[in-house]
């Protein structure tokens, strides 16, 4: 079996149709006499791989071509092009240095931007504490199809915003999803019964939809596969960090009820509004396009990199994953390549994954202000006792992401994270009613600070999709999928089963089991298939793998010598 954490590398030359999909470079067992060692990002694992076409000489990171310069050498339309150099070489303590600028100058302002997105998408919450439902005179369930109707238009606005996104670039098309939002979370302020409410949520569903793979992508430009997975989950922790924030400026605002005749509500929705908008236009003149054109007026007449420090970007990026240079990054996708991403069935297991993983403890998120507030306690104690569920929640994500890396395992994490959550929902399922407002509150805290995997799971659909048109594709198409669990789990508590949500508890212990299932038989399908490859692959002698390289048509991740991650 083929560890997927070997850099992967191209194998075709420049003039062939199929060049520079990404693969697992077989090169050493077909003759090309690499020497390589692992030294991409700040983590640097010591063992040698045999690769990549990186070569340690002394201290430097070197590149032995050998004659294989057009195997790796990108499109002339990528925008990194001028500072592609299959002779350049660097230090490792250079690259270090670097992903340290970049985490600060991208992966930095890339969290407070998904920042602005939770703060606007997640309020409604805070909202609810504060008597909203009731000032709007709308019930529980309207407030669920309300809900239904935001996540069915961000998912509708997914794969749209996506193309939009490839053709324009994300650093265009990010800051006029945010500067739209805002204004119509801001214009909640003046929602006046559950019409407006339903307008309001579809619009800021449409909006908002595809900001996430959107972003996925602009970072995807600046790392390597081994390291997007910990920017992703500074991401997330980005996602439930806005949820303590948030919840401290509930605290003060709510406060503003009676102000100018304004419920506290009201004043929460255009205060905290106006503030993704001020970050939105400032994304405008922050983002650069490309790490080769960050100089300007507002990012300073030099830019943020220099000459060398572009060409270790470029190369280390096209070394790591060669498809990177497929495309332009204003390139826009065809039908017929959207029509073929959608058909890659070996990405179908990660989109079932995503329809039903969040959904045992969807409900309790969602719920638990409301919960809390039909426990017994009061609007602004709901909100403060809402911050040990996040805390948990943040601590549980960079953990498992971190372990991930460390053991290369994705789905048997899920498993974990579904075992975590079986028990409390058996826990809320049979608990009498009379049980203390703590036992409960317990419960859903532990429910909502589960192990949340959904960066791991982000990054594996990159790594497997193979090109950067099937990863554009597919991070669109997983997050929908996503988007769709939440549709569905937002209906599972309804107001008839209220409060202890008997009924509902028993489908979330059943679909909880399901995913355990599911997690399983991704792995063994991804474990099959790479098995299944490298036994065809080591049948062939090296003629036929050199054959096979230059005439096949398989592309990305139908090739015979790509590896999923599992």
């Amino acid at each position: 079996m083929v560890d997927d954490k070997v850099p992967e590398v191209s194998t075709f030359p420049a003039d062939h149709p199929h060049h520079r999909e990404r693969r697992l470079s077989l090169a050493s067992s077909i003759g090309a006499g690499f020497e390589t060692q692992n030294i991409f990002g700040v983590d640097k694992p010591k063992e040698q791989n045999h690769a990549d076409g990186l070569h340690p000489h002394g201290s430097a990171t070197t590149y032995r071509n050998e004659g294989l310069d057009s195997y790796y050498r990108p499109r002339d339309e990528w925008e990194g092009l001028h500072r592609y150099d299959t002779e350049f070489t660097w230090e490792p303590s250079e690259e270090s240095a670097l992903v340290r600028k970049l985490d600060w100058k991208i992966a930095a302002y890339a969290c407070l931007m998904f920042f602005a997105l939770q703060l606007d998408r997640g309020n409604i919450s805070q909202a609810l504490s504060d008597n909203m439902l009731k000032d709007l005179g709308m019930t529980t369930n309207e407030y669920n199809y309300g809900q239904t109707i935001f996540y069915l238009s961000f998912l509708c606005a997914e794969l749209p915003s996506q193309m939009i996104s490839k053709r324009l670039g994300p650093d265009r098309w990010i800051p006029v999803q945010m500067v739209s939002w805002s204004l119509v979370a801001s214009m909640q302020c003046f929602l006046s019964g559950r019409r407006s409410f339903y307008a309001c949520r579809s619009l800021l569903g449409l909006i908002e939809g595809g900001f996430i793979p959107d972003t996925i992508l602009y970072l995807s430009y600046y790392y390597t596969s081994t390291e997007l997975p910990k920017r992703l989950g500074w991401f997330w922790v980005a996602y439930q960090s806005t949820s303590i924030v948030s919840a401290f400026l509930a605290y003060g605002i709510l406060h503003l009820r009676g102000v100018n005749g304004l419920a506290g509500w009201r004043w929460l929705f255009a205060l905290e509004g106006c503030l993704t908008g001020l970050i939105g236009i400032l994304s405008w003149f922050y983002l650069p396009a490309s790490p080769y054109t960050t100089a300007s007026w507002f990012r300073g007449k030099d830019g943020w990199f220099t000459v060398h420090e572009e060409k270790i970007i470029a190369n280390r990026i096209i070394r790591d994953d060669p498809s990177k240079g497929d495309m332009h990054n204003r390139e826009a996708l065809s039908l017929p390549m959207l029509w073929r991403c959608l058909k890659d069935w070996h990405m179908w297991p990660i989109y079932l994954i995503g329809l039903s993983w969040t959904i045992p403890n969807h409900p309790q998120t969602q719920y638990l202000t409301l919960q809390l507030k039909a426990l017994g306690f009061g609007t602004f104690r709901t909100n403060l006792l809402t911050i040990p569920a996040y805390v948990l929640f943040i601590l549980q994500l960079l953990f498992w992401t971190w372990l991930s890396e460390k053991l290369n395992q994705r789905f048997l994490l899920g498993v974990l994270g579904q075992l975590w959550s079986l028990p409390l929902l058996i826990t809320l399922e049979v608990i009498p009613t009379a049980t203390s407002h703590w036992g409960k509150y317990a419960c859903s805290i532990l429910l909502v600070g589960f192990p949340y995997i959904h960066a791991i799971l982000v990054a594996i659909t990159s790594r497997n999709a193979g090109t950067v048109r099937t990863r554009t594709v597919a991070s669109a198409l997983y997050n929908m999928c996503v988007q769709t669990s939440s549709i569905v789990a937002s209906e599972i508590y309804r107001a008839d089963d209220a409060p202890m949500y008997r009924r509902g508890n028993k489908v979330l212990i059943g679909i909880c089991v399901y995913n355990i299932f599911l997690f399983v038989g991704a792995k063994v399908f991804y474990v099959w298939t790479n098995s299944k490859r490298e036994r065809l692959w080591n049948a062939m002698t090296k003629e036929e793998r050199e054959r096979y390289l230059e005439t096949t048509k398989d592309k990305g991740n139908k090739r015979l010598d790509f590896r999923f991650a599992h």
